[in-house]
């Protein structure tokens, strides 16, 4: 479900302790969160429209004979 922090409220993820971010996070419908939504410290929200990033990422260049190739990094995973 996507939801985010009710105004005047600041709403940490479990576990990490990060600030749920002002504009809205999809969040797992966990008994934290259901609770958050009851108790009126988190409302739901539509999620923003998908931006015009592309579905499918660019291939990425050949990397240079005898150079190393860079991994990116991952995807901040959520709680």
């Amino acid at each position: 479900m996507f939801v985010k922090p009710a105004p005047g409220h600041n709403v940490r993820w479990p576990g990490t302790m990060r600030l749920l971010k002002s504009a809205g996070e999809t969040v797992p419908e966990t008994g934290f969160w259901l609770l958050c939504l009851h108790n009126g410290d988190v409302v739901k929200a539509t999620p923003p429209a998908a931006s015009a990033a592309p579905a499918t990422p660019a291939p990425s260049p050949a990397p240079a004979s005898g150079g190393a190739v860079a991994t990116p990094e991952p995807a901040e995973a959520h709680a």
